[in-house]
């Protein structure tokens, strides 16, 4: 745990090798890492964290500043810790908060990868409205429900994300979480929804990027990361077969192959540039 003047950071470490910082996305802990980090059997350093509201990261955000700084200052103070140079990794709305570490340039990076970040403002400023739209369209519905007492309002957005009875099948105890956590997950769409990213803010980002998305993942999110690769000079993507939103569970074999090489050929860079 890292005691910070603004509240507990969530802050565990594993493994020898190339450090990773793991920054998991909604409704989730640093524990949504096990299967990835298992199937690397300690070949990395992985740090892991949760985000603000979750585990046991104080909330710092409030209804009128949900701004996602808060979050990159999490994850910067998480980087310190670490120490570096780092591959920072990010799933889902933990991917979006890596990009705005990213931007910032605070802190030393090795490398970034990004596993389907709801990237849908950069939607919105490339002009693919209909795609934006249904992100808009889906957290409308999901917020009016909640806002009318629905208990399990936030089905609407595991669903959008998984496809059709994702938010059912998942263990009892999963679903009673993101229940419970709903409400910050409204926060961290009201934090992704004034993020503004632009084709020429992602530019400046020099750096290897791993983009990868899912086969079978809603189309609106395929194409936020499709532009996402096009935008990054350094990117390389990669679409996973057969997988939707919530492949850091369903596919980590396929997810860890695809990171450790990144991992691996960007510290090598890194190091050569140092010499």
């Amino acid at each position: 745990m890292i005691e910070d003047a603004r509240g507990r950071i969530d802050y565990d470490v594993c493994g020898d090798g190339p450090t990773i910082v793991l920054v998991p996305g909604s409704c989730s802990t640093g524990a949504a890492w096990r299967p990835l980090i298992a199937a690397w059997k300690s070949r990395f350093r992985c740090v892991t964290t949760s985000p603000l509201g979750y585990g046991s990261t104080a909330e710092r955000r409030t209804p009128s500043d949900p701004s996602i700084r808060h979050e990159a200052d999490v994850v910067e103070a998480v980087m310190r810790t670490a120490g570096g140079p780092i591959h920072l990794v990010g799933h889902s709305f933990g991917g979006l908060v890596a990009l705005a570490v990213a931007l910032r340039n605070r802190a030393r990076l090795a490398s970034l990868a990004l596993v389907e970040a709801p990237a849908a403002e950069l939607l919105r400023h490339s002009g693919e409205q209909p795609h934006y739209r249904a992100f808009r369209e889906m957290t409308d519905a999901y917020f009016a429900a909640f806002a009318s007492g629905k208990p399990e309002a936030i089905a609407t957005m595991i669903d959008f994300y998984g496809g059709a009875g994702t938010f059912a099948s998942w263990p009892s105890r999963v679903r009673a979480y993101a229940v419970e956590t709903t409400a910050v997950n409204i926060l961290d769409w009201a934090s992704a929804y004034e993020f503004p990213l632009s084709a020429a803010a992602l530019r400046s980002i020099d750096l290897p990027v791993l983009v990868l998305w899912g086969e079978a993942s809603h189309p609106a999110v395929q194409r936020a990361n499709a532009l996402l690769a096009g935008c990054l000079s350094q990117a390389v993507s990669a679409e996973i077969k057969g997988a939707a939103h919530f492949m850091i569970a369903s596919h980590a074999e396929q997810l860890s192959r695809l990171i450790a090489r990144h991992v691996h050929t960007a510290e090598a860079k890194y190091l050569s540039s140092c010499v």
